[in-house]
């Protein structure tokens, strides 16, 4: 009898997402497990994770509680189709998470990703308006150094050059507003007193365009990706005033600072602003199955959904994986850990500690500023030959000390798992602080 020998592992054919392919193909770093606060390398190296995975491992890494759900789930029912059918997990994970959101926002739209939830909402958004009898209400207003995800209405609000320029012009109509970043910020940790005034920026395109063109604002309350930026002082308060003024819908993209990052349930709560969407995917399901979602505020789905007539469909939007039974599954598990542990509270009590320790860096002559709230800072580091080729070495260095931190061009973003304890951010920052001392 012939043995075929197994085929060699190849690197070539997978083309990576957000990653310099032929520099991690030359050096690569490859995970093979995760427990707690802790990848193993393919070398069985232990490494601490100080980013969440990608700001979407909560609950730490490995709950069985979640494989078990998946699991059940998976021999009960593999697959069901989302339109014009149901399942019980779906909307059971629809009435458990509008027991954590705020004011009124008690329905929800699943998608697959963060992406999928921005282009919801703001499919939402012009369908809502439309349906008032307001479809002139067609500009879509966003923010300089946004994330919104990749797809291309996420890419259209969202502020981020080297995401966008390669894309064309996205969809017309669209308006920025100034990024939030001012020089005297250098070093503010939690809020900036100033800079609230940037938020008439809204007002400008309102005066410029007409109140009645404009359909939704969308902003991350904390501007994750781009290198956490943390709102100013009354900022989100003052938009909130503008779109009420205007009938514009305030959309709120919490993919990152929702589920108790900034200490609270989400951003809105933190920041005492119950907008009219908010977008959550990432720790929705502590990173286990991909799964995104839109709340929204009681009188959207109603008005969308009573407006048209008789039994035809109110919203011609969906994905074939929406509220998946796995999906649903992995989600109802990732919010009875939330609540059982806690994890809320928990953040809330390391923030302080957490703070202390990020803004501890700030004696090392390579770090140039850093921000943060909650479990979440950003760290800049001095750029070195071109933008970006410090913090992709970065990327390296902090590896081979055993610590994965997220890097944006040269921006180090800290968001450690929920479940982090005290000695766990002195390992996060004290392998940071060496790793630093050497750039």
């Amino acid at each position: 009898m012939n043995v075929i020998p197994p085929i060699p592992n190849s690197l070539e054919q997978h083309w990576m997402p957000f990653t310099s392919n032929r520099h991690f193909k030359a050096n690569p770093r490859i995970l093979t497990g995760a427990q707690g606060m802790y990848y193993t390398t393919d070398h069985g190296d232990q490494v601490i994770d100080g980013s969440a995975g990608l700001f979407c491992v909560a609950a730490g890494h490995g709950r069985r509680e979640i494989a078990e759900a998946v699991n059940e789930a998976l021999t009960k029912m593999d697959y069901a189709p989302p339109f014009q059918y149901g399942h019980p997990a779906s909307f059971e994970m629809a009435r458990r998470l509008a027991q954590v959101t705020p004011g009124d926002l008690n329905h929800f739209f699943f998608s697959n990703s963060g992406s999928e939830a921005v282009e919801t909402a703001l499919k939402i958004a012009l369908s809502y308006h439309k349906c008032k009898g307001e479809g002139q209400r067609l500009r879509m207003v966003g923010r300089e150094r946004a994330y919104h995800g990749v797809n291309f209405g996420g890419l259209t609000v969202a502020g981020i050059l080297n995401n966008k320029k390669a894309f064309g012009l996205g969809l017309p109509g669209a308006c920025h507003m100034r990024h939030t970043h001012l020089p005297e910020h250098d070093y503010v940790q939690g809020q900036p007193e100033t800079g609230a005034e940037l938020a008439d920026d809204l007002q400008r395109f309102v005066d410029l365009h007409g109140g009645d063109s404009i359909a939704c604002c969308i902003v991350e309350p904390i501007a994750g990706s781009t290198g956490v930026l943390v709102p100013p002082q009354g900022y989100l308060k003052r938009l909130r005033e503008i779109c009420d003024a205007h009938g514009i819908l305030l959309i709120f993209d919490e993919v990152i600072c929702g589920f108790g990052r900034t200490g609270k349930q989400f951003g809105a709560d933190a920041f005492d602003v119950v907008p009219d969407m908010i977008t959550m995917a990432k720790a929705l399901t502590n990173g286990v199955v991909p799964m995104g979602a839109v709340a929204c505020r009681d009188h959207i789905y109603e008005t969308i959904t009573e407006a048209t007539a008789g039994n035809g469909i109110e919203l011609f939007h969906g994905y074939t994986y929406s509220g998946c039974p796995v999906a649903s599954a992995a989600g109802l598990a990732t919010r009875n850990i939330f609540e059982d542990e806690d994890l809320v509270g928990n953040a809330a009590k390391m923030t302080p500690k957490f703070q202390e320790a990020l803004f501890s860096l700030r004696d090392l002559p390579v770090v140039t500023n850093i921000r943060g709230y909650g479990l979440l800072g950003g760290v800049d580091l001095a750029p070195a030959e071109a933008p970006g080729a410090r913090g992709l070495q970065a990327t390296q260095d902090f590896y081979d000390a055993g610590l994965i931190v997220k890097m944006t061009g040269d921006c180090a973003l800290v968001s450690p798992p929920l479940i982090c304890n005290d000695d766990h951010i002195d390992e996060i920052f004290g392998k940071m602080r060496t790793v630093l001392t050497r750039h």
